[in-house]
């Protein structure tokens, strides 16, 4: 049986998470975490009449928890501190919060193997994202000119989301850089081309109702790709996020991307 611990746990990620451990047959719900919220919301839904987790809003006192896997779907702002203290008091941190730098992520892999604690970030857990991604950046030979564009919800705090920067990154690794568009095209209202990465162009759409979705296009002479995943209820991340902590429990190698345990 592993035991995890949901940083989030208010959320409407942290929610899915606690469904899933709960009716996982391997795992345990050894306690929840979040500075922001209360214990009331579980006890008042009838989903949750016969749950009784620890709560913590103190980040140090979590170590109690007992914890082998850190399950982190809280904020960019909280997610580095909390991927870093997971890993220096020897637990496994899966984290889909998104918002890191390549430079967060570098030092979190330089902690991980200073401690001799595995771990996984991961910007999307829906495993047809992962091959959506995939997909995309196989394509992406033949079709050097290509655009993506991600849509979520309207109350996702970063943009471009972490699933389009790491298309994007994929992408980067087979494609010679280029400059996409006409030459010297101006946009005539600042940000209309969207945001360029080596090129290629990141277009974020953010609206209610909406819960996460990507579309990458290619374009060539006569002829168009559009590869597409599309997320309609946050139980499509709750099958990735099961395989990272059944595979990194116990484990001393950190991963960015689920596609590297697939």
């Amino acid at each position: 049986m592993i035991e995890l611990l949901i940083a989030g746990f208010d959320g409407r990620m942290g929610s899915a998470a606690i469904d899933m451990v709960r009716h996982h047959p391997n795992f345990h719900l050894a306690g929840v975490y979040s500075p922001y919220s209360d214990y009331a919301f579980l006890n008042e839904d009838p989903q949750y009449a016969d749950l009784e987790v620890p709560v913590y809003h103190e980040l140090a006192a979590t170590k109690n928890a007992g914890a082998q896997v850190w399950i982190d779907f809280t904020v960019p702002a909280a997610a580095k501190e909390n991927t870093l203290f997971a890993l220096t008091n020897g637990i496994v941190p899966i984290v889909g919060t998104t918002g890191f730098t390549p430079e967060d992520i570098e030092e979190i892999k330089e902690v991980s193997k200073e401690k001799h604690v595995g771990g996984l970030i991961a910007p999307n857990f829906a495993i047809g994202a992962i091959l959506m991604m995939e997909f995309a950046q196989k394509a992406a030979k033949y079709f050097p000119d290509v655009e993506i564009i991600e849509l979520h919800h309207d109350r996702k705090l970063d943009a471009p989301s972490g699933t389009a920067i790491k298309t994007a990154e994929m992408i980067q690794k087979v494609r010679a850089a280029k400059v996409q568009g006409a030459a010297g095209e101006k946009e005539t209202l600042p940000g209309a081309r969207g945001a360029d990465f080596d090129g290629m162009r990141i277009h974020s759409v953010r609206l209610p109702g909406l819960v996460a979705h990507q579309e990458v296009l290619f374009g060539s002479a006569g002829e168009g790709l559009k590869i597409r995943h599309d997320s309609f209820d946050r139980a499509s991340f709750m099958k990735g996020v099961a395989l990272a902590a059944e595979k990194l429990a116990g484990s001393e190698t950190f991963f960015y991307g689920l596609e590297n345990l697939l």
